[in-house]
């Protein structure tokens, strides 16, 4: 689907979509508990709807109302499963492990660029768990019931593979521990993993190297209001930045979210109506990067965004996609080894942006739109739907002048 967006003034207010990151984590955690937990306010996206699917397979039960999930926990695990995981590397890396401590033979199916995403750590950790990986590329298939003890888990790939022993470790007999071997890049969202866990009774230790999970830990029920993603809320915030008067409902001032520091990142940088320059280290804000991309090339200097390198196996390489994105609207965005240098230019025009098939080049290509000298087409705008289904909903409720011109 193409759509076509006219330069518009946003305003209204704007109830953001439920975190995504909290919904995967709740929506886990229930199902691993013994009896039956509701978790509200969920945002249903085809990434939920993923995870959904997936402990749906491990023999969970979700009864889903509107926003409203209602969740019976495991009772019997399967001796087989087979999990489509779509294109949620979320939903992939947090369940292998969960499958491996249930002891289902599991095999694991995805699309996009999931197949191309990583899982060399889990293949090499888990395999010395009691694991075994019958194959080595997707569909993964996995057997085996996984032990616990010590895994060293570089800390720099992706936090997803911490949170997801998080998960499964407290379910087996034996104590564990993680070793973190390098710094730990998105520690945000490892805050975000043991906060949940804490409310549905499983305690993570933190040491000096990492983590210490005692083992026969039991999951217990608990109902779950899931606040607002501040990763979606930053599309608008910067919309903000760019003219929009967009009031933002549904945010917790005290979440342990990463992305909350695009309101740092915004104070710092727009004052008085101009937009100025700023550097980010976005090793643990990495979602936010083709947003602040679009902050950099309407400022008035030279930004830099550093510590991204991991963005180039995300939906699409972040760090080419949200360059190519500005590009295409007349701005000058460099991309270096680890991250983007985004140079000034006198005026952003319309034009032509690929999605690539990435939600979040979609989202900051509309919000770039709002503030460019001509219409901007977006090819391939459904993607937004992986996170944010009523995304264009919302946008055009703001009074954005967004068209469908093209359903193929």
């Amino acid at each position: 689907m193409d759509i076509c967006i006219t330069p518009s003034f946003l305003s209204g207010r704007v109830e953001v979509p439920a975190s995504k990151s909290c919904a995967h984590r709740a929506l886990i955690c229930a199902s691993l508990a013994h009896g039956t937990s509701v978790i509200s306010g969920v945002s249903m996206s085809k990434d939920i709807e993923a995870t959904i699917g997936a402990m749906t397979a491990l023999g969970a039960h979700f009864k889903v109302n509107g926003s409203t999930v209602t969740v019976t926990g495991v009772k019997s695990c399967p001796e087989k499963a087979e999990i489509d995981c779509c294109e949620s590397g979320s939903t992939l890396r947090f369940v292998i492990p969960v499958a491996a401590a249930l002891g289902a033979e599991s095999t694991f199916m995805g699309r996009g660029r999931l197949p191309h995403r990583p899982i060399d750590i889990y293949k090499r950790e888990l395999t010395k768990k009691g694991v075994r990986f019958t194959s080595s590329e997707m569909p993964y298939v996995i057997s085996g019931k996984l032990t616990g003890g010590r895994y060293e888990i570089e800390g720099d790939v992706s936090s997803q593979f911490v949170t997801g022993l998080i998960f499964a470790l407290p379910l087996l007999n034996e104590d564990s521990e993680i070793v973190l071997t390098s710094r730990l890049e998105s520690r945000p969202y490892i805050d975000i993993t043991i906060d949940i866990l804490r409310r549905f009774g499983i305690k993570i230790m933190e040491t000096e190297s990492g983590f210490m999970i005692r083992g026969n830990q039991k999951y217990t029920p608990h109902n779950e209001k899931i606040e607002g993603d501040f990763s979606q809320a930053a599309f608008f915030y910067t919309a903000n930045a760019l003219g929009a008067d967009i009031d933002l409902g549904n945010l917790n001032e005290n979440s342990v979210q990463g992305d909350k520091k695009i309101l740092e990142i915004l104070n710092h940088v727009y004052h008085d109506g101009n937009i100025g320059s700023f550097r980010a280290d976005c090793s643990d804000i990495p979602d936010l990067v083709p947003i602040l991309t679009v902050l950099g090339a309407f400022g008035s200097d030279e930004s830099v965004i550093y510590n991204a390198k991991r963005l180039k196996i995300k939906e699409s390489n972040r760090l080419e996609t949200s360059a190519a994105l500005v590009n295409a609207l007349g701005g000058n965005a460099e991309v270096t080894d680890d991250g983007l240098i985004i140079h000034p230019t006198e005026k952003m025009h319309g034009g032509e942006v690929n999605s690539f098939g990435d939600h979040r080049i979609v989202m900051a290509a509309a919000i770039a739109a709002t503030a460019v000298d001509g219409d901007v087409t977006i090819k391939g705008a459904e993607a937004a739907e992986k996170s944010y289904p009523d995304f264009f909903k919302d946008y055009i409720q703001l009074g954005g002048k967004a068209n469908v011109i093209n359903l193929e």
